[in-house]
């Protein structure tokens, strides 16, 4: 067998050379000037403004070009005609909640082959339309975790109601659908699903619906609402309604939202992430990938600012981190 032999002299430093070039091009600055758009699910929907201007305070502080363009409504295609003029104006990388998983995908990949990079957050698409997707947590944990808030809020017994946001929203239905299954377990047997209704992030439809639920189930005993337009409607509409200390409401918004409502005993406890850092950790996933410091594989690992490092997991797939119960106790310690 022959001996090994290391390098000496000016082979190891070679090779010594080799490994800091390395290490450094995996950790490359992001480029400067790189214009990266934001597209929400509505331009005007209070939780998507906060994660926008997030993102914009990423991309300021990268001393890149951002910009935040989308629709007023929740329609399926509502966004198809933003991505295209994005397209047009040659970004660097599109940063989209998408209002349907499969309506923008043709148009993201159209994106994609010309060489413009794709991150979705908060609201993602079919695998094949992005690079990235940026969760805001777990989505198995986020609503395991609202079905036991939920449960402790109604004594783990009565009917109650999901009023969620449009019927396509991926968000949503995955988690319904993990509601679904902790629903299953025996702690829950006295509760009962009695309704998925759709508000579609429309204030005066969620209100609608939250007095359609209470019509058609007298013995209603709490709506949860995955969207912050639908729990903040469901708490206006029973506040002023017979149902007052009789409904439970619970759901994901934001604590600025639901203030009034904490402050007033309407509303006990919420959960939600911080919406402003989902939009921020975005931002930075689309500046790596623009910059080719990652390609968005399983693995690659990336610099998100004050978010620290961050990786990339299966499916391509980063994680914000838990989400936060608010209630009176803590509400006033935040500010988003």
């Amino acid at each position: 067998m022959k001996p090994i032999r290391f390098p000496r002299g000016p082979a190891l430093a070679a090779a010594f050379l080799a490994a800091t070039v390395a290490l450094t091009a995996s950790a490359a600055d992001i480029r400067n000037g790189l214009k990266i758009a934001f597209v929400p699910k509505q331009i005007n929907n209070p939780y998507e403004v906060i994660a926008d201007d997030g993102g914009m305070a990423a991309i300021k502080e990268m001393k890149g070009d951002g910009k935040v363009v989308g629709p007023s409504d929740a329609g399926a295609s509502s966004q198809v005609s933003y991505i295209n003029t994005l397209i047009t104006q040659r970004q660097n990388a599109i940063v989209i909640a998408a209002n349907d998983a499969n309506a923008v995908v043709p148009y993201l990949k159209k994106a994609m082959s010309q060489g413009i990079k794709v991150v979705t957050f908060d609201s993602d698409t079919a695998p094949d339309g992005r690079q990235i997707f940026v969760n805001q947590a777990d989505s198995e944990a986020i609503w395991r975790g609202q079905i036991q808030l939920l449960s402790k809020l109604i004594g783990a017994e009565g009917e109650f109601a999901i009023l969620s946001a449009t019927p396509n929203a991926t968000n949503q239905n995955t988690w319904i659908k993990w509601m679904q299954e902790e629903l299953k377990k025996p702690e829950y047997s006295k509760m009962k699903l009695v309704k998925i209704a759709y508000g579609n992030d429309d204030d005066q439809k969620s209100f609608v619906e939250t007095q359609g639920l209470l019509q058609a189930y007298p013995n209603l005993k709490g709506i949860v609402a995955p969207t912050s337009v639908g729990i903040a409607a469901a708490a206006r509409y029973i506040s002023s309604s017979p149902a007052k200390g009789k409904v439970v409401v619970t759901g994901l918004s934001t604590p600025n939202q639901m203030r009034a409502f904490v402050k007033n005993g309407m509303v006990q406890a919420f959960q939600l992430w911080d919406p402003g850092q989902l939009g921020y950790l975005a931002a930075f996933a689309a500046a790596n990938l623009a910059s080719g410091t990652i390609t968005g594989k399983e693995g690659d690992s990336f610099d998100a600012g004050k978010l620290g490092k961050r990786t990339v997991g299966k499916s391509g797939e980063v994680i914000l981190g838990p989400p936060t119960t608010f209630d009176a106790a803590n509400i006033d310690n935040f500010n988003f």
